[in-house]
Parts: structure tokens; sequence; C-alpha cells
């Protein structure tokens, strides 16, 4: 068992002998808290809605930071992203993507959301140098930060916090006795919550708003022809599916949710495809999530599909947004 799925299962479950590492993890909680007093948010001169979570790995974030960056052009802003750009080498940081940039340059979730909304998105360590970039050069006046929760030195407007559905919070501990980047209380702290599947109350311990990924047509990487899952032929019902995210069993489970019979192939997240992890002894169908597919296009064959998911948010959740964006609004 590789050690990312090791500390997983301690981490979604019983620490066991992590517990010897309570110490550090008190060292990490001390260290966190200092940051968020002592760190000074600076204004990147334009409203800011900071996307994230409070648990490492995968919780949705991507989805979310799509359907508030559509939302919010329908709203009439010129909307912005920014990001660390994990995995990817940029030739100088803040980065601001072109039609010539790749996940390389990029990360794979940036280039991802740059292709799928059209819109302005850069990467940098500095979140604020990115932001600053986008107001500067992109003439964004509104602002949306990707999994930039703990990073204080960019002054926020909203705080959206994002929550696995399924997997909770785990054991509840901080790192590196569990997933936590911060305390549950910062959760509390948090007026904006969604909750990305599963039951948005008990996991957590805290309620939100729902959230649902809704995809029903893959995508083929080598021809792009589109097929509707409920019209995929019975005989090729039996698919190898492939994820290198955060939470891969989502995945798996909603493509048998919709009648696949599933061979499992998770990867660790932001893995670095070759050629070589797509061949398999059972010759299949290949389905695997959009944030994989963005890696393996430059070698992928016929039998390569790619299930491109929304975030479905409640009514709701849009109405306090839309109270907040009022006040932007006033303010021009």
């Amino acid at each position: 068992m590789a050690l990312e799925q090791k500390l997983n299962r301690a981490w979604y479950g019983k620490p066991g002998l992590l517990r010897t590492l309570l110490p550090l993890e008190c060292l990490y909680r001390g260290v966190a808290a200092a940051r968020r007093q002592l760190i000074r948010g600076h204004s990147c001169g334009a409203p800011v809605i900071v996307v994230g979570n409070i648990s490492v790995g995968g919780s949705g974030k991507t989805p979310v930071v799509l359907a508030l960056a559509e939302y919010c052009q329908a709203q009439g802003f010129r909307v912005g992203i920014v990001s660390r750009g994990y995995g990817g080498r940029a030739p100088e940081y803040p980065y601001l993507l072109t039609s010539n940039s790749g996940p390389a340059e990029a990360g794979d979730e940036p280039y991802l959301m740059a292709k799928r909304s059209g819109l302005p998105v850069a990467v940098a360590p500095d979140r604020l140098a990115a932001a600053q970039l986008l107001v500067s050069q992109s003439g964004c006046n509104l602002i949306i930060s990707d999994d930039g929760l703990q990073h204080y030195r960019l002054a926020r407007d909203i705080e959206v916090l994002v929550i696995d559905g399924e997997r909770g919070f785990g054991n509840s501990h901080c790192l590196p006795v569990g997933p936590l980047r911060e305390p549950r209380s910062r959760a509390r702290d948090i007026a904006l919550r969604i909750i990305n599947g599963g039951d948005t109350q008990n996991n957590s311990g805290l309620g939100g708003h729902a959230m649902r990924l809704k995809g029903t047509v893959a995508v083929n990487l080598a021809t792009g022809e589109q097929r509707a899952l409920a019209d995929w032929p019975a005989a090729e019902r039996r698919v190898h599916g492939l994820a290198g995210i955060g939470n891969p069993q989502r995945f798996f489970r909603s493509l048998r949710a919709a009648g696949f019979d599933v061979i499992e192939h998770a990867f660790p997240d932001h893995y670095p495809y070759a050629a070589g992890d797509l061949q398999f002894t059972e010759a299949r169908p290949v389905l695997m999530t959009e944030k994989d597919a963005v890696k393996c296009r430059h070698f992928s064959l016929d039998q390569h599909w790619m299930l491109p998911v929304n975030g479905v948010i409640d009514d709701e959740f849009y109405k306090k947004l839309q109270s907040r964006l009022a006040e932007f609004k006033a303010k021009r």
C-alpha cells in the first residue's frame, strides 16, 4: 500500500500510530494560529472571493470555482481566477496563462479552469501578486482565489469553505496526525459553507449548502466524440476507471451509479501520467476525470474518455452570494 493510501486510511479513520505525533500536531496548530494572527492581508485592487478547505486533498474546489466564476460573470463582473499552479513550472511568476499554456507550465487545475471558463487565469505561489496581475493587465474587477483559504497575504471579502460530504474532517486532528490544515473551529468562522455530496450535516458536523457533481456526457480524448452515459453500449460497460484526485472513490462510485462495472485505477493527486499508465491487460474503454485528461491528451487513444462534471449548488447559496455581490456593485 502506498504511503498516501496509508495516511488517508489513518486520517479518515483511526489515527493509530500517528498518535505518537501529537506533539507535532500541537506545534502545527500553534504555527497555524500565529500565521492567521500575524500575516497582514493586502488588497489587490478588486474584491476577492476565496474558495478553499481546511483539509488536505480534494474536496471539490475546482467545480465550485467554475460555478462561482460563471455566476459572477453573469452578474456583470470581469472575473479573474488565481491559483498556486501546483504541479506546474511556469517560466516566471506571477504567470498569466495564454492560449499556448499547458498543464506543464500552469498546473493541471489552473489549465482546466482556463479552458472551461475562458476567463483570465494567473498562477503564483504568492496569490496577491497573481491577483494584482489580473487587475492591472486583464482589467478584472472581481478575483476568485482557488484553494486560497490559508494564504492570508491576499485580503479577502468573501470566504467559501468546501467540505467533502463523504469524508468530512476525517479524524478531526490537524497535520500530521490528521488531514486538517486548520482546526475545525476555523470552519465555524466561515458563513458560506458548501457540502460536496454525502450528508450535509452528519459527516462534517456543520451545516452547509448542498452541492452535487453532475456529469452525464463523456468526451473522447482522441476524437472529441461526445457520448451520453445513458447511451453507452451494454457490451462496453465494463470499463477502466482512472482517477488521480483527492478522493478517487467518489469518481468510481459515480461511474457505478451510472451503470458501469468499474476496474479501479487510483493514482496520487496531481499525478504526472505517462503513456504506460493507461495501458492495461484487459482491453476495455478507459473513463477518467477531466482533471486527469488534461495530462493524457497528447498520448490518448480511441478508447480513452473523460467525464466533465459541473458543480450544482443549491439556490439558497446563490441568494446569500448575491447580497454580497450587490455590496461590491454599490462601491463601484
